[in-house]
């Protein structure tokens, strides 16, 4: 044979031993994370170690297993025995993990213990990515997504449906009760009296632990209902008198008080007869109709602001509101704490719009673009909001700046949401319950901004 081929014989044996460095190319990501993660505040994290005796098996290093979830999160890759594969199978996941291979236990556990430092991550990224300026806060993109929870609708029961699975265990634990009872004679007259007493029988325990977990779930449905109907009722307005200095520092529309009205009337049957589903799988979901897949999902309803600049997510919640209308506030409020300065323009889609937001002093030294309709410059329809805030927020989206301001929207925040789900297929979250579900988003947010200072980072292309 004329041609000759380079050796590939896999037995062959290396007179010097490997590095990590030969491994990846320099422009790699996982290069990318090892040198920014020295720059991340890991104090937290490190002060959780400092306070065991010290005893047992070295455990690997923070600093790894914070690169592997990192790495993780930045390409789609969030389970951890998936993580713990990739360290065997993956170079980018061998490299960070210095050719170790934490098992999946570790990782999780990791992930557990640590999440809320894991999701401080992401004001210290948003720091280094202002740093890199990035970030100019001159407009910005509110909106929110469906986010499905680690639950599943099928296990969602509503009140009426617990009303007759309460029925139905009250009767079972009933007739065990008196079977157990029937067992319990037959058995003394057969043996005497004074026996102590056996333990709970299976089948009675197993009736009496889902009953119990029933009423729980119907007294919480029942509280929360209380709770939303004096809230509803606590604007009220004073049947006689002057009205209460909130009332009086501005004036409701018709519109807004017929608004109100009918949010009392549905407070009070709400509370007479819930309607919201119970999940019993994680109880802090939401059944949400998701307008991307048309359809009811049990989710929570993640938001995100946007800096227009280079679409750097600058404040990251959660919400278990199935709507968007009373999240204006809550996320500028987030904004405030997050960014370093406030932003010159808040955008938002129609979904947002609530006259009584607009008057917030959170909002003060910030223009807000939300359109009252859900399609600006058609004919109004017969309920479309007429307040004076509806009024001139109209006029000011006819003007050339506000339609150029408001153009931005969709090419800000809707990117993003996107690549979230999208390209790294981030559409579920592994934890349940509100408060881990809030910090992996905040985890979630944090691995695009280090994609985004990443690429800004990456050498810019030779002209040809």
């Amino acid at each position: 044979m004329s041609k000759r081929f380079r050796v590939c014989d896999l037995n062959q044996p290396f007179l010097l031993p490997p590095s990590l460095q030969d491994w990846l190319p320099q422009e790699h990501l996982a290069r990318f994370l090892a040198d920014v993660s020295d720059e991340l505040d890991l104090s937290s994290i490190f002060a959780e170690y400092e306070r065991s005796d010290g005893r047992g098996l070295s455990a690997y290093h923070p600093l790894l297993l914070t690169r592997l979830l990192l790495y993780g999160y930045s390409m789609g890759v969030t389970s951890s025995r998936a993580i713990e594969k990739a360290t065997y199978e993956n170079i980018g996941f061998r490299y960070l993990a210095a050719d170790q291979h934490p098992d999946h236990d570790t990782i999780a556990n990791f992930r557990h213990q640590h999440l809320e430092p894991l999701a401080g991550l992401f004001v210290h990224v948003l720091r280094l990515c202002e740093k890199a300026g990035l970030v100019k806060l001159g407009q910005i993109a509110i909106d929110g997504t469906k986010m499905l929870a680690n639950a599943s609708t099928h296990h969602s029961l509503p009140y009426k449906k617990l009303n007759q699975r309460e029925q139905y265990w009250e009767s079972v634990v009933q007739a065990l009760l008196q079977q157990a009872a029937t067992i319990d004679q037959r058995e003394d007259e057969q043996f005497g009296q004074g026996r102590i007493g056996d333990a709970l029988p299976e089948e009675l325990a197993h009736a009496q632990s889902r009953l119990e977990r029933i009423r729980r779930a119907k007294a919480e449905l029942e509280q929360e209902a209380q709770q939303e109907l004096e809230a509803a009722q606590a604007h009220l307005p004073t049947k006689r008198g002057r009205p209460p200095k909130s009332e009086r520092n501005r004036s409701l529309s018709p519109q807004e008080r017929d608004q109100q009205k009918k949010r009392r009337r549905r407070a009070r049957r709400n509370a007479a007869e819930p309607t919201r589903q119970y999940n019993f799988t994680d109880p802090d979901s939401r059944v949400m109709h998701d307008n991307a897949r048309k359809c009811f999902v049990q989710a929570y309803n993640a938001q995100i602001a946007v800096d227009a600049a280079q679409q750097v997510i600058v404040a990251a919640e959660v919400t278990q509101q199935t709507t968007d209308r009373n999240q204006l506030v809550p996320m500028m409020k987030s904004v405030r704490s997050t960014a370093t300065k406030v932003p010159e323009t808040a955008i938002l889609d129609a979904g947002y719009w609530n006259s009584a937001s607009l008057h917030d002093p959170i909002l003060e030294g910030t223009q807000v673009l939300v359109s009252p309709d859900s399609q600006i410059g058609m004919t109004l329809p017969a309920n479309a909001p007429r307040t004076t805030e509806a009024v001139h927020m109209r006029e000011r989206l006819r003007t050339p700046a506000g339609k150029a301001l408001y153009l931005l929207r969709k090419a800000t925040v809707e990117p993003v949401f996107g690549q979230i789900k999208e390209v790294r297929g981030l559409r579920r979250f592994r934890f349940r319950g509100f408060k881990n579900v809030a910090w992996e988003w905040k985890l979630i947010c944090a691995t695009h901004n280090l994609l985004k200072l990443f690429r800004h980072a990456l050498p810019l292309p030779s002209p040809v």
